[in-house]
């Protein structure tokens, strides 16, 4: 999952419990003292979050589909298809852009982590997390990661797999999405 679906699972939570799930991916480590309280339990949802997915039977079968030899990368390409198939299922509207704007805000009123400094104005200014539910922007996304890492843009080369998987990969978040609500939405 990416920001948009941490962002809804967060979104019965406090400020601070959600600022910490938009920005636990630039955490490093497990010490988390230097957070205030809520925000690193916002992490650490993230990370239960990303635990859980990257440990489901559907997403290891996703993973499956993927290129041989470019698998160790899917689990990044899946985490961006993941927050297409959300934009898509919430159809974004008026509850789903006022949870997109409490992100935006959040993002510009707090500064964040080192490693994701550059990223966060980029996001907030072009409006990632409504363009998710562009399949052609999704896959923009995915190679910009890509180019983002060293070496040849693995992502990039990932992207006709997407492209061609797109039902299979549809299907995969219907049996996943709602495991994954169950049990790890934050109800107010």
């Amino acid at each position: 999952m990416n920001f948009l679906a941490h962002a809804w699972l967060a979104r019965g939570g406090s400020d601070d419990f959600l600022y910490g799930n938009l920005i636990a991916d630039g955490v490093k480590g497990s010490d988390l003292s230097a957070w205030p309280g809520g925000v690193a339990n916002g992490i650490r949802h993230h990370r239960r979050v990303d635990a859980f997915v990257d440990a489901h039977q559907v997403v290891r079968g996703a993973r499956s589909r993927a290129p041989r030899e470019l698998r160790r990368y899917s689990g990044i390409a899946l985490d961006l298809m993941w927050d297409h198939f959300v934009a898509r299922e919430l159809a974004l509207d008026m509850a789903e852009s006022a949870l997109v704007l409490r992100s935006y805000q959040l993002l510009v009123r707090r500064p964040a982590p080192a490693r994701l400094g550059a990223m966060m104005p980029v996001l907030v200014e072009q409006d990632w997390l409504h363009r998710y539910v562009d399949f052609g922007f999704t896959c923009q996304a995915v190679r910009g990661i890509g180019r983002r890492l060293s070496g040849p843009n693995r992502l990039a080369e990932l992207v006709p797999w997407l492209e061609s998987d797109y039902e299979s990969l549809s299907e995969d978040f219907q049996r996943l999405w709602p495991a994954v609500i169950e049990a790890l939405e934050v109800q107010d």
